[in-house]
């Protein structure tokens, strides 16, 4: 009920619940699972009434190196790091980098905003850069829009062209519907090819610009306008 309100995460919110902190109706409650009825009855948290939180939109041009999660069990430097000291409020990201991938990152703690953009059918295509080991010829830039079968999940590129190339590395620009795990990785692994860069460039009409690593900036109306459908309404 917390996290779904874009109070807190879901891991947090379950430590609220378990230490009494959470009263529904005035009653304390430790389910973190209670049903909620609708219209939702007064929630309060350590005494004070719930209330909807101001909802937040940023921008994260995420660095190499960081890993997309709150806390690491491995105790890596997370994403969040790059809001320290900005006394933010509880914010989420929208989708995932790997940790060796760079780009546009996404965070809100509006969770339905969320969904939208991160539904496979409705949500916006996102477009990469993608430096690898050695120029494609013809026939592998077809067969990546192609598509291919690794161990049960089919994965394509909607488009894929050169972007530049040198005498051993190329650019690739790749967008795709549906980001899986490691999408483009597994992808071009499949065909020889091996990422040397992967940075996430656009989400939608939304594009990162001059954004510098490890920076980040509040989302415009414009911004929102960009990425069409997934705009908060």
């Amino acid at each position: 009920m917390l996290s779904k309100a874009g109070v807190c995460s879901r891991t947090e919110a379950a430590r609220w619940i378990a230490d009494g902190r959470v009263r529904v109706s005035g009653r304390i409650v430790r389910d973190p699972e209670f049903p909620i009825a609708q219209p939702a009855p007064p929630i309060d948290v350590d005494g004070q009434p719930l209330g909807a939180p101001q909802r937040l939109y940023l921008m994260l041009n995420k660095p190499r190196g960081v890993v997309t999660t709150a806390q690491d069990e491995r105790g890596r430097d997370t994403v969040y790091r790059c809001f320290d000291g900005a006394g933010l409020p509880w914010i989420a990201p929208v989708g995932r980098l790997d940790r060796a991938s760079e780009g546009m990152l996404l965070f809100s703690n509006d969770p339905q905003w969320a969904a939208r953009l991160t539904d496979p059918q409705s949500g916006p295509d996102k477009t990469y850069h993608v430096q690898i080991d050695r120029l494609p010829d013809e026939a592998t830039l077809a067969a990546l829009q192609a598509g291919i079968d690794d161990e049960g999940e089919f994965l394509v590129a909607r488009a894929v062209r050169v972007l530049r190339s040198g005498d051993k590395t190329a650019w690739l620009e790749v967008v795709l519907e549906e980001g899986r795990n490691r999408h483009i990785r597994r992808l071009l692994a499949a065909f020889d090819l091996q990422v040397l860069r992967l940075v996430r460039v656009a989400i939608g009409g939304l594009v990162l610009g001059d954004l510098g690593k490890g920076q980040w900036r509040v989302l415009e109306v414009s911004d929102q306008q960009r990425l069409g459908a997934a705009a908060p309404g």
